[in-house]
């Protein structure tokens, strides 16, 4: 009784967010089930503002995320408009170019939380000291599947790539994760996308004829290893490949940030209340977004302030952690500030793994084996941290 009174005489202070979520034009998905749903990330968000309010009452903090949907010609003018509201906090759902674009606007008004682009350039050479990498990267994404793949002696790969600029950066990351853990890449291929339809009404009988062609007299390999970022060709190689080997990467067994499936550490409870609030299953887009906003109220919470300054100094101190529902505490690398955190290798229904693997040690830290480490980093900070 004493702590409700307490939390009714406290002011209530308002912590301010905003998820921005850019949507450029796009060809439908390969499966219809894939289809990006009109609250995507969006619903990661609401369920998070309720888990902050339900600890923020007691302290008498409130917090609100503006849902703002944009597209690549509307998302700078959209990011403007935050900036003169005084939103300290964005969280941007976007591609590489665009994060890196509003980061670059936002300069020091505002802490970017990126819930999506994977681009390892943007924790490298195009780091910016105002970004926080809550979606993890390519690199960290083919260190865990090449981990478990090497725990599997799998080590030769066959790695088709798309042919768009993020299926060329997925990729090189797998080209990199095969040197770091011993792979040997035996063969390499582009899958060049032509413009057509992915789906059309004699598009499995295409693909029957064409997938076992284009993977033909391929050098003898443990695994096919398909780098397809774009989403145009990958769901059609299970199964379809001219030998009879597993594909993994962007189809069969593919590393995520979150799985709808996985009931592992308490998951089952939150994906229950994601489904209740949002009437489908949590996408990784919503993990992520969810997570941002989370780590925000984290700050707020452990500081007990709503000061802007002092909620982005905790987020990028060292004595920052926050719960994902994945077995271990997530801390952010101030080398590039990227959230560490482990890797679900997942099939459509399962969760088959998490890396890192039990064999893969660190001095500091498991989850530093994968992604880009400290002596590794090409992150040189521009602009006010």
């Amino acid at each position: 009784m004493a702590g409700t009174a307490m939390a009714q005489q406290a002011p209530q202070t308002t912590v301010r967010a905003a998820v921005l979520r850019v949507d450029p034009p796009s060809l439908p998905p390969i499966s219809r089930l894939d289809a990006r749903p009109g609250d995507l990330g969006f619903a990661g968000a609401r369920l998070a503002i309720q888990d902050n309010d339900t600890t923020g009452r007691f302290m008498g903090q409130d917090f609100e995320a503006i849902e703002v949907a944009a597209t690549p010609e509307t998302a700078g003018p959209e990011l403007q408009k935050l900036l003169g509201q005084g939103i300290p906090f964005i969280v941007v759902l976007a591609d590489e170019a665009q994060t890196l674009a509003l980061a670059d606007q936002a300069g020091d008004a505002a802490l970017i939380l990126n819930a999506q682009a994977r681009g390892d350039n943007l924790r490298g050479a195009d780091c910016r000291a105002n970004t926080i990498h809550v979606a993890p990267s390519h690199a960290m994404l083919a260190d865990a599947l090449a981990q478990f793949l090497m725990w599997k002696r799998w080590p030769d790969w066959f790695l088709v790539e798309g042919s768009h600029p993020q299926d060329i950066a997925l990729a090189g990351a797998y080209r990199r994760a095969a040197v770091k853990f011993g792979a040997r890449i035996v063969e390499e291929r582009t899958y060049e996308d032509t413009g057509g339809g992915r789906r059309t009404d004699t598009g499995h009988v295409q693909v029957q004829a064409q997938m076992p062609v284009f993977t033909q007299r391929a050098a003898e390999h443990d695994v096919l290893i398909a780098a397809d970022e774009a989403g145009v060709f990958a769901l059609w190689l299970p199964y379809q490949t001219w030998d009879a080997r597993p594909v993994a990467g962007s189809a069969g067994l593919v590393p995520r940030s979150w799985h709808p499936a996985l009931e592992a550490w308490g998951a089952t409870q939150f994906q229950n209340r994601f489904e209740e609030l949002a009437i489908r299953p949590m996408r990784e887009e919503d993990y992520q977004t969810w997570l941002a906003l989370r780590m925000i109220g984290e700050a707020a919470t452990r500081t007990q302030s709503a000061d802007p300054a002092k909620l982005r100094e905790f987020l990028l101190s060292p004595a920052f952690e926050i719960a994902g529902f994945k077995g271990q505490k997530l801390t952010l690398r101030d080398w590039d500030h990227q959230l560490r955190q482990p890797i679900l290798l997942t099939t459509g229904s399962v969760t088959v793994s998490v890396s890192p693997q039990d064999q893969y040690l660190h001095q500091s830290s498991a989850l530093d084996t994968l992604g880009i480490d400290r002596p590794e980093t090409e992150c040189k900070f521009r602009g006010q941290g």
